[in-house]
């Protein structure tokens, strides 16, 4: 190729580049999307996990939602009060303090202290697990299965299974609410952190079918439902019910329990 051929090449080939560049600057400019400052700052308050439990898909969502004034201040359970008075300070508003949340497990029944209606062999996942005859290997059909599907949905490494029920760990826990969402047998709810009595059973049957199929499960007695001096202990379908707003924290309901399923 002649020296003429090569510069007319580059001269074709940069003109070209030239052209993009110019097109691509004034269309971008023209189409550009204007992004709200304040959501831009508020998003970088977010943790930035994005896990959804706030209800929202992510935290650029969350950030306009809350902007908006769609979603709170404090929409954001990870973050928790700290991230929320940063975006307080950010929309120049005052946020109000709100009670550190846990996920507890309402089931003890171990493996050790729960019986089996047969030896399981599959796939090892609670979802699946929950379509599977008898709704699971274990004779109690509320209790948990054991096989992890909190585990693999929890962001934070917070939950684990421990010989066969699973056990959250308050200090990692963020009360994103992801296990709740996954739990087939709707084993988990959140608790006030500095609440320190829980029951540890959701099984509706009765006391006699109870003790049959586990050794940790509540037999509806209503012992701590009456040795309550603040009334926070009820008895309802078999089942004991501890009502944070009221609990004291006095510890009568777990001395009383013959099951020694109040921790």
């Amino acid at each position: 190729m002649s020296v003429e051929g090569i510069l007319l090449a580059t001269v074709i080939v940069g003109g070209t580049g030239l052209l993009l560049g110019l097109f691509l600057g004034v269309f971008g400019k023209k189409f550009q999307v204007e992004t709200n400052e304040k959501a831009d700052a508020v998003r970088d308050a977010l943790p930035g996990n994005n896990c959804g439990g706030c209800g929202y898909a992510g935290c650029s969502a969350l950030a306009e939602a809350i902007v908006k004034g769609e979603a709170p201040v404090e929409g954001c359970p990870v973050g928790g009060a700290a991230v929320a008075a940063r975006i307080g300070k950010i929309l120049g508003k005052e946020v109000e303090e709100k009670k550190r949340m846990t996920a507890a497990v309402k089931c003890a029944g171990t493996c050790d202290r729960t019986s089996v209606q047969y030896d399981y062999y599959g796939t090892r996942d609670c979802e699946t697990m929950a379509f599977i005859p008898g709704g699971g290997a274990k004779q109690c059909k509320d209790g948990c299965l054991g096989y992890g599907s909190c585990v693999k949905a929890c962001l934070f490494d917070a939950i684990h299974v421990v010989n066969g029920v699973a056990v959250v760990d308050r200090e990692n826990c963020k009360a994103c609410g992801k296990c709740i969402t996954v739990c087939p047998k709707h084993l988990i709810e959140l608790i006030p952190y500095e609440m320190n009595h829980f029951v540890q059973c959701s099984s509706r049957e009765k006391g006699k079918a109870v003790m049959q199929s586990c050794e940790a499960g509540c037999i509806g007695c209503k012992k701590c439902e009456k040795v309550c001096p603040a009334g926070a202990v009820t008895v309802e379908n078999n089942i004991a019910h501890i009502d944070p707003e009221k609990c004291t924290n006095c510890g009568a309901c777990a001395e009383v329990c013959p099951r020694k399923i109040i921790f």
